[in-house]
């Protein structure tokens, strides 16, 4: 796969070009890191193609418009993984003993070469296509987790994610998912996607682990390309909508936990929203949950 060899050769060269001035120890944790990072991408994309392309045709490669399906919400997906893909690539060198800079110089790279990976096997697969709008919204993710880093050592604006089931797929579920796993994945109208910041930027007196968070979905989103949808088993008719949050949140990063092991376990709740109570607004008219999936 062509494909596969691109973001081989890009995790070997964005990792070498950093590492020359390094002492052996490092270069060799360095070496062994990437070698790891290569063998499981092998394992994800051979997968991956198993899994979502071996059932579609190839085709030469072709580029396909769909920046103005789902209402965006698949682009911040893109944005999303793009960004935390950098970061777990970033959290990997680390370890390794490089300074921040050329840890978040490799992070990033890899993120968004590993979403470029598989936009190129989407250019190749006749059920899909290369998509431009797919390719901004990645390097938004990545750059963002980048700029960030080299500014302030750390991410102050965090994006994160929820989930929640809703009827919605029930009426499509060919398109929306027809399980769990499918509709975790297919379903934007169980999606939300957030940005968290804490206060503490501008006032000192907050802690650094209260946020606020702005959060942004869709509802009764049925076709990706249409506002309307027509169910003719229900007669029932759906109209598509925007919809923006406000809610609370929590930087898991930024708890005073004193033990680094039990830290480092709780870091990783960054990657999900917290479940708070939540103003939300939606055409036009706004509403308040107890809670907030």
């Amino acid at each position: 796969m062509k494909t596969l060899k691109v973001f081989l050769l890009l995790s070997f060269l964005s990792s070498s070009l950093l590492v020359l001035s390094q002492k052996n120890d490092t270069i060799k944790r360095i070496r062994n890191t990437s070698l790891i990072i290569g063998g499981g991408s092998i394992v994800s994309f051979t997968g991956l193609y198993q899994v979502w392309y071996k059932n579609y045709p190839s085709s030469k490669l072709h580029v396909f418009n769909d920046s103005k399906n789902w209402l965006q919400m698949d682009k911040l997906g893109h944005v999303y993984t793009a960004n935390k893909l950098s970061h777990l690539f970033y959290n990997t060198y680390k370890r390794t003993g490089i300074n921040n800079t050329k840890a978040a110089l490799i992070g990033s790279s890899l993120g968004l070469g590993f979403q470029t990976t598989i936009e190129i096997m989407d250019g190749y697969s006749e059920g899909w296509g290369f998509s431009w709008s797919d390719m901004a919204a990645n390097t938004i993710g990545s750059v963002g987790f980048l700029l960030q880093q080299l500014k302030w050592n750390e991410n102050k604006f965090l994006l994160k994610f929820s989930y929640h089931n809703t009827k919605y797929a029930a009426v499509r579920p060919e398109v929306l998912g027809s399980n769990f796993s499918e509709r975790f994945l297919k379903d934007y109208n169980g999606q939300t996607y957030w940005l968290s910041f804490s206060p503490n930027l501008l006032f000192k007196r907050v802690p650094k682990w209260a946020c606020l968070s702005i959060g942004y979905s869709v509802d009764e989103k049925l076709v990706g390309n249409k506002e309307y949808y027509f169910d003719p088993i229900s007669n029932q008719e759906y109209f598509s909508s925007r919809q923006f949050f406000l809610s609370l949140d929590i930087d898991f990063s930024q708890l005073p936990i004193k033990r680094e092991w039990l830290k480092k376990i709780v870091q990783q709740f960054n990657y999900l929203k917290v479940p708070f109570p939540t103003l939300m607004l939606n055409n036009n008219s706004a509403s308040f949950k107890g809670i907030h999936f």
